[in-house]
């Protein structure tokens, strides 16, 4: 097999029908794109923020939540122009693959491999416990550890199904369960208020310290401590450069469904944020692994829990389509590259990479129940059984999220005449802000006892993972559309308009070696 040396790696050319073979269909139109962000991230308002109101209190929370806002709007601006710019599958392994080379692609695409595939699992774990609520009170079933796998199993089953029948159908999904999901939150509100069980004085439950308020009930300190539980209410809206090559105009729709749906998903957080405390208590809502169902049960008539605990369920449902889809795509899309095995980004007739969405489902599952046992041997409640499974996915996140404020920097320097068909309206200033912050919420991660067992996770997997690619995975890659971008330094940009195998031809037809990065 002809190959060609560049940066340290080598490119191997493919062969005949090698991209046919790995074919995307674009289907999506703006809505499909602010449906799939709106889904991908709902989940973060019913289940996963309240873990921090105790530790922090209602005070502490809300600042977390402000740092996070502010982080996630420069991100997403400086993210939307780098996705309009190179309208890829990759996503953030493109953006750092062109910016920092192959190893820093790897590195970012490795971290959100390990965002999306555990934040997946965080929401099968919640999911399951809003299930078990409605199997309870409908058919008498008493939680045990056998239901509680048998439902991880059947959730993701069915989501690899959903996922696997085609981007089409999903993005329809999206749409639909957002909305619904968005309606759930909003009869939450309403009901709240209109039985009066909302009470103000809840969100100030937490006991002071000594020398402390009622609004930082002990100090600023745990205010760094809970910010991963802020980032819950909008962790995933990232994922939508992942869906480049299934949309129809991704240079203009991705940037602006991507604002859109997290303005979307602030006003539900704010909304929910003080509701669901004012309602449960900021001392009593860390403790729940379903704070909307308990909210709802302090407000209706226990007859109608099992009905509510459907309702409830559908927004981490939701979520279960969307970030799916983001570990499909990431997957693929290292795979298609040869960062991965180059079996995973294999599409069937239905134009999805359905081995992706089954390796990434078999490594959640066996995560949680790993989880789960070491939580039960140690008598660790199973809140906080799921507290470190989120740990994972928001250490995984935050670890992409600098990395591809990096790349952005690096990139407007790099590549000044790539196109740019949406520029960020916050600049290198936004980049840096949003890049700060990132890095701080990592910083806090290494000084957190409380967060080491997922370090220490995310450590084994990097060094697996580094190990792999350097002795094996960097000597097979592959021309992609997201490496030839980075070879061309730009010139190459748009898949669907130069052909998925635009540069084969000049690397390797004439001998040549494409210009090293």
């Amino acid at each position: 097999m002809a190959e060609n040396i560049v940066a340290g790696v080598k490119y191997q050319k493919t062969e005949a029908g090698y991209f046919e073979k790995r074919t995307l269909k674009r289907s999506a139109g703006f809505w499909g794109i602010w449906g799939l962000g709106v889904a991908a991230v709902i989940s973060g308002e019913f289940s996963g923020w309240n873990l921090g109101t105790d530790t922090a209190g209602f005070g502490g929370m809300a600042i977390a939540v402000v740092i996070v806002v502010v982080m996630y709007f420069t991100m997403l601006f400086s993210i939307g122009e780098m996705a309009a710019a190179l309208p890829h599958t990759g996503g953030a392994y493109s953006f750092s693959r062109a910016a920092l080379g192959p190893f820093g692609g790897f590195i970012t695409g490795l971290a959100e491999s390990i965002e999306y595939v555990v934040t997946t699992a965080v929401v099968v774990y919640f999911a399951a416990q809003y299930a078990d609520s409605a199997l309870n009170d409908f058919f008498g079933l008493q939680s045990s550890v056998a239901l509680t796998w048998i439902t991880w199993a059947v959730l993701y089953a069915v989501f690899v199904l959903v996922n696997g029948l085609g981007a089409s159908i999903g993005f329809r999904l999206a749409i639909i369960v957002s909305i619904l999901s968005l309606a759930i939150l909003a009869v939450f509100v309403i009901v709240a208020f209109s039985t009066g069980t909302f009470n103000l004085d809840k969100l100030w439950d937490v006991k002071a310290t000594a020398g402390n308020t009622t609004f930082l009930p002990h100090g600023f300190g745990p205010v760094l401590l809970v910010i991963p539980f802020a980032m819950w209410f909008f962790l995933g809206i990232e994922e939508l450069p992942l869906a480049a090559e299934e949309t129809k105009n991704p240079q203009r729709d991705i940037p602006r469904a991507g604002i859109v749906a997290l303005v979307t998903l602030l006003i539900a957080a704010v909304v929910i944020f003080v509701v669901n405390t004012g309602v449960n208590g900021a001392h009593e809502i860390q403790k729940s692994g379903q704070p909307l169902l308990d909210g709802f049960a302090l407000m209706v008539p226990k007859s109608l829990a099992g009905v509510l605990a459907i309702f409830a369920l559908i927004g981490l449902l939701a979520s279960l389509q969307g970030i799916m889809y983001a570990y499909g795509r990431n997957l693929y899309s290292l795979s298609r590259a040869g960062y991965y095995p180059k079996w995973l980004s294999l599409t069937g007739k239905r134009q999805t990479p359905v081995l992706a969405l089954v390796i990434g489902a078999v490594i959640g599952f066996v995560l949680l129940i790993i989880v789960d046992r070491a939580a039960a041997s140690g008598g660790t409640a199973n809140v906080i059984a799921g507290s470190i499974v989120l740990n994972i996915a928001i250490w995984g996140a935050v670890v992409s999220y600098l990395m591809q404020m990096i790349s952005f920097i690096v990139l407007r320097r790099k590549f000044p005449n790539a196109k740019r068909p949406y520029k960020s309206p916050t600049g290198i200033v936004g980049a840096v802000i949003a890049g700060v912050i990132s890095l701080a919420i990592f910083i806090a991660f290494l000084f957190n006892p409380g967060y080491q067992i997922a370090i220490a996770a995310i450590a084994v997997v990097y060094i697996v993972g580094i190990i792999l690619f350097g002795a094996v995975w960097r000597k097979r890659l592959v021309l992609s559309p997201e490496e030839e971008f980075a070879i061309s330094k730009g010139l190459h940009g748009d898949p669907q308009a130069e052909g998925y195998d635009a540069m084969e031809t000049e690397v390797f037809g004439d001998g040549k070696k494409p210009a090293a990065k």
